[in-house]
């Protein structure tokens, strides 16, 4: 429980600093929808769907107006539909996405994610069709995500599947050319995905998971931001030791309001309470940046040298803190750097603080990867997948979750602007050296080995 100090400075971080739960997810299996008749596996999707999530919107903005914390996105994910829909080909899987979509309307939810395939090891027909749709899919559609598990510790990275993904990419960003791309910002490429991550674009349900779950996802860039003020302005010396433990415990209070908010919304549908995903995920609305935590550190912006072990101090004191509040803190749980999505990240690279090289290297210590980077239309597929394949093998290596959420937008290049609206913000493409020819890199295709590191059971 929180003591009465603890509970006058989570008001203030609800009033002042931008506290909100951000997302609400219902996790619903559809395992039992599966047919080799489309029309009666739409039929099943809708029906499952729409009983299990028909409150959804209703429960959590009820809750949210008790305790006066916004509830700021509900959404769901769903079983891949790469083995759900297994038996369908490319032009059927767009209209499965079209069909949930119509859900997503229909029981109001702002997203729906599990337009996904687990590609680490090989490719089944319903990866690959899924694979083949995803450009339409997700230029047809405003709700559907997708995300596709190119890689794993275990298994390795499966450049077949990364080539296909770059190629996916560019043409979903061809096809939303009068968005700048935008089907490709819906789009996740992962190293290790977790089975319950609750935030866009990387939300699936795994096949570990419940028939049904609530996962809640929790930000505060702002909170931490503000507590760091605070504590250096009452001891200018302050050491960076201190620092950390202050953001452990300013992450605990925030996964303690999380984790409230999900189990009533949990209680309240009778569905089973699943994780809380405390994750620094910024916005780009002004004081909820974590690129602005850096510059509370000390550092003249992010990306300046120092900001790599900044970011891993950062992270670490988030998990310390989330794990130390729930037994039930789960996804990806750490510090985003996506740099569309955070005004200050998005001025660092207009400034050129920040380029493709350091954000890849700060994505060894982050809690994600290379997320909302737009980079030039023209950039080829080989560079694409190569960026894509760098990013894999320091998740792989390091046994940690990467991915990679890159849209090369439409007729502009390095220095020009980009908007996509919303939480997506928006970016100053970054340039990119490209590299092209049949005898490249990525098109020797295969398997890259898992490392040594992953022979233990």
């Amino acid at each position: 429980m929180l003591n009465d100090s603890e509970l006058i400075s989570t008001v203030e971080m609800l009033k002042y600093e931008h506290l909100d739960v951000r997302t609400v997810t219902l996790g619903i299996n559809l395992f039992d929808c599966a047919s080799h008749d489309l029309e009666i596996f739409k039929a099943n999707l809708r029906k499952k769907i729409t009983r299990l999530a028909g409150n959804l919107v209703e429960t959590c903005n009820a809750i949210g107006d008790k305790y006066g914390i916004e509830v700021v996105n509900k959404r769901i994910s769903i079983s891949p539909i790469g083995v759900v829909a297994a038996p369908f080909n490319a032009d059927q899987m767009v209209e499965i996405a079209k069909t949930l979509n119509d859900i997503a309307v229909e029981v109001g939810v702002d997203f729906i994610g599990g337009f996904s395939a687990l590609v680490e090891k090989g490719m089944a027909n319903g990866d690959r069709a899924l694979i083949e749709a995803i450009p339409e899919a997700l230029t047809q559609t405003d709700r559907i995500c997708a995300s596709v598990n190119v890689g794993s510790t275990r298994a390795g990275i499966n450049m077949d599947a990364v080539l296909l993904m770059a190629k996916a990419i560019k043409r979903g960003a061809e096809l939303t050319s009068d968005k700048d791309g935008l089907a490709a910002a819906k789009l996740c490429v992962f190293c290790n995905i977790p089975q319950d991550v609750p935030f866009m674009a990387g939300a699936y349900l795994g096949t570990g998971e419940a028939d049904a779950v609530i996962n809640v996802g929790v930000s505060g860039p702002g909170v931490v931001k503000r507590a760091i003020d605070r504590a250096i302005e009452a001891k200018p010396d302050l050491g960076l030791g201190d620092i950390a433990e202050i953001i452990k415990r300013t992450a605990c209070k925030v996964t303690r309001v999380g984790e409230l908010i999900g189990r009533e919304v949990a209680d309240t549908l009778d569905i089973p309470f699943g994780v809380v995903d405390l994750s620094l995920a910024p916005t780009p609305t002004v004081g909820d940046s974590v690129g602005e935590i850096f510059q509370s550190l000390g550092l003249i912006s992010i990306g300046a040298p120092g900001s790599t072990a900044a970011l891993a101090m950062l992270n670490d004191a988030v998990k310390k803190g989330g794990a130390f509040a729930s037994s039930h803190v789960g996804g990806l749980s750490g510090a985003f750097i996506p740099v569309s999505e955070d005004l200050n990240i998005e001025e660092a690279c207009r400034n050129g603080f920040l380029n493709i090289e350091k954000l890849e290297a700060m994505t060894c210590v982050c809690s994600v990867g290379l997320d909302m980077v737009a980079i030039p239309g023209n950039t080829s597929e080989e560079t694409l997948a190569g960026i894509i394949a760098d990013e894999m093998a320091i998740g792989m290596i390091n046994n940690k979750t990467t991915a990679c959420r890159l849209i090369p937008v439409p007729g502009k290049g390095a220095g020009d602007y980009a908007h996509f609206g919303g939480l997506l913000g928006h970016a100053t493409i970054i340039d990119v050296k490209n590299c092209q020819g049949e005898n490249s890199f990525v098109r020797h295709g295969g398997r890259i080995p898992a490392p040594i590191h992953s022979l233990k059971n």
